[in-house]
Order: structure tokens, then sequence, then C-alpha cells
């Protein structure tokens, strides 16, 4: 609403700014623009007015099955069994976790043998099948993902949410655990780049790593780790988590951190700030930079390895043109996200990202500064007038008072106050 008012009070055509998007092009798009506007601030009040009066619509089950009843033919279902899936939906029997107590929960408990029970309150106290009012299920749970984790947790009585649900297509019921993963303990930054780091570049399509030493330097070959955005909301977070443990392991191979970019595209995202850039916006709507953040963080704290985050800005554009073009090779085809690894990699390790630059185009010497741009201004090597060191060059005289090395006039001009006197070679004699 702000993006879009801002434009309506801009002349009609009026150009783009880096900081800011222009007028619309047409006087018809900014009347649909007008338009627009109002609808989008009937909708504010409408929220605004529900959230005064401490209204929320929420649908138990779900709103898209609440749909589904209205078009049964489209969905392909049954009114017995949208009636089933509708029940099974509204149901739910889940508890949080107590540290402390029993396996971790009192209410649903579950032991590393994989028996179930259940604490029944008091109405039902006489349907217990155990002691303690608890009624013991009679199937056993088994888990096929981190079932060591669970058991270490409910073997140390560690706090862990139970939830039971009913799979109608199945016709089974299932058993999830849950538990709460421990804030990630930070490490000094220069502990981080001890050894080096893995640089990551994140594409739609890819993850580019690359190994870098501690002076920033490439070492062996980049790697690419591949993933498929398109499908479902949990086909592409399958993806992005496969992708990630595929990154996480090789860098454990390597034991090294990882740095990646700190991308955030919720500003960008809106269709009121690239209205003509429209590949533009479908790329970075197609990234998953805050699944992939979040996954990253969670699951590198799982295996013990450091993140660095690295600011984006001017990061493709140095990459490109300092990185991508000398890590070509007949054998190797270096792509710009193969390059922004590196780029990364470097920043994160407090490197520059520009390599050494050209001698200056008016000559070669350092009359208009220093030619390359990673030694400092005092740094050893520097060229330039070197200081005095007491006694001559040669070591065979006595020490005098000298010019220094880097005057070109006391070097090069006949009769000046260097020169030790006139010399001139001694007649050789031809014979005894």
């Amino acid at each position: 609403m702000r993006t879009i008012a801002h434009r309506l009070s801009l002349l009609v055509g009026e150009k783009v700014t880096k900081r800011a998007p222009g007028g619309y092009r047409t006087q018809r798009e900014w009347f649909a623009k007008t338009r627009r506007l109002h609808l989008l601030e009937g909708r504010l009040a409408a929220e605004r007015t529900d959230r005064e009066a401490g209204r929320v619509r929420v649908v138990q089950g779900g709103k898209r099955l609440a749909r589904n009843r209205q078009h049964l033919e489209q969905a392909q279902l049954t009114e017995d069994v949208w009636r089933q899936r509708w029940e099974a939906a509204r149901w739910f029997l889940r508890a949080g976790g107590e540290s402390g107590k029993r396996f971790g929960n009192e209410t649903i408990r579950g032991t590393p043998d994989g028996e179930v029970s259940i604490k029944l309150l008091v109405p039902f106290a006489h349907l217990a099948d155990s002691g303690r009012d608890r009624y013991v299920l009679t199937g056993t749970v088994a888990f096929r993902h981190r079932d060591e984790k669970w058991a270490d947790r409910v073997s140390a009585d560690r706090a862990v949410a139970c939830r039971i649900r009913l799979d109608t297509g199945r016709g089974r019921w299932y058993l999830t655990a849950s538990w709460t993963i421990p804030p990630a303990r930070t490490v000094p930054l220069a502990q981080a780049r001890t050894g080096g780091l893995v640089g990551v570049g994140a594409d739609t399509d890819h993850l580019a790593a690359w190994c870098l030493d501690e002076y920033g330097n490439p070492v062996g070959e980049p790697r690419r780790f591949s993933h498929d955005l398109s499908g479902s909301a949990a086909h592409r977070d399958a993806q992005v988590r496969h992708a990630l443990i595929r990154l996480l392991h090789w860098a454990v191979r390597h034991r090294l951190a990882i740095a990646i970019e700190n991308l955030d595209f919720q500003t960008e995202t809106t269709r009121e700030r690239h209205v003509r850039r429209k590949r533009f916006h479908r790329l970075i709507s197609g990234m998953p930079v805050s699944r992939l953040r979040a996954r990253l963080a969670s699951m590198a704290a799982e295996l013990g390895i450091t993140v660095v985050a690295v600011d984006p800005a001017y990061t493709p554009r140095w990459c490109a043109q300092r990185w991508q073009k000398p890590l070509t090779a007949e054998a190797r085809k270096t792509s710009r996200h193969d390059a922004a690894a590196v780029a990364i990699g470097r920043l994160a390790l407090g490197h520059r990202i520009r390599r050494r630059t050209a001698p200056p185009p008016a000559h070669q010497s350092d009359g208009q500064g220093h030619r390359t741009a990673q030694a400092s201004y005092g740094g050893r090597g520097r060229e330039g007038t070197h200081p005095r060191i007491p006694g001559p060059r040669t070591r065979s005289a006595s020490p005098a008072p000298r010019a220094k090395a880097g005057d070109q006039h006391a070097r090069h001009c006949s009769g000046h106050a260097t020169e030790h006197g006139s010399w001139c070679q001694d007649l050789l004699p031809l014979s005894l």
C-alpha cells in the first residue's frame, strides 16, 4: 500500500530511480492501481476490526478440506470419505513435553522399547488397564528418523512432545515425537576461520561450494549440490533439506566452517517493486532463502558446524569480474556461481574480493599510487625508496655517507658528490 501510494503521487511516466520505483506508465494503469489501493485499504480495515474485537477466523480441520465439501466431484471424494477425513482432522491428542518426568512426558509416554501409554482423565479412570490410571496401547511404535536421538532423550527423562493422529487413507495411527533444539553455541570468528572455510553460493537450482584455505585461495575442485524447487511445498522442502545435508556432510569431511550470504528478499518480492522486470521478479520469488537459512542453521547446529553469514553487497558484480575468468581452465569451466562461492569465502576470511590490480596506466612506477591492492602501505616488499642500512652494500669497504638507493639523480649524474673521484683503467703489459 505504501509503494502504490508513492507511485500514485508521482507523475505518469516518471522514471525509476535506484532507491524508489517511478510513476506508472499510462493513465489507465494509474486508474487501475487507484482502485487496487482502495481494495487493499478495505481489507486492511476489516483485519484491524477483527483484531480489535478479538475475532480469529480459524477452521479446525483446515480451510482446504472445508472447501472440498462444496466441490466433492473435483476433489474426487465421496461424502462418507470426506466425513471421515473431516472428523480425523478435527481430532487432536497431543501433549507438551515435561523435563524431569518419566520418559519426558507424563500424558503420552513412549518408552525406548516402543510401548506407548496414555494418562487418562478422572472421568475415564475406570478404563485404565495399568497402574496409576494409565491405558497402554496394544501396538508398539518405531521411528525411522532420528530414533537414536529420541531414545537418548526419553532415557534421560528430557522433554519430548507427542501427538497421535489417524491417517484415514491408510487406516493407521501415527505417533509424532518432537523436541526443541537448544540454541547453537557461538564461537569466535577467528576460531571459525582456522584452516579455511567453505564458501557457498545459493542459486535457484543448486548450491555452489568451494573450499578455501586460510589465505583465501581456492583449493581443489568446486562442488555443486542440485535441488529441484518445482512441485508441492513438501517436495521443495525435501529437496532443500537433501541438498543441505550433502553440503554439510562434505564440510564435515573437510572439517571446515561454512560461509554463506545473508540474503533476504522480503522487500524485493512485491510486484510493485519490479513492475517491468518480470523475469527478475520470478527469480527472486523462487529462491527459498528464508527456508534455506533456517534449515542450514538448525542442521549445522546438530552436526557441530559453524556458519558464517556474509553481507551480500556487491558480491555478484565482483565475483564475475575478478574470479570467473582466472579460475577457468581447459579441464574446468567455472561458472559465476562458483566464482561467487570464492568471493563469499574470501569475505568471511577477512580478505578483499578484488585480485591484484594492473600497474598504473601512465607509467610502470608508483607515481600514481601502489600498484597492488592487497599489500598494505607499510608491508614488506613494497616498491619504493628503501631505508638506509648502515654499512656498504658490498661489505668490503668502510662505512661512509652514501645517498639513498632510490635517489636516481645521484645514481646517474656524473660529477655528483657520491662518486669517489676519477678512475681509469690501467694499461696491461703485453709481455714480461
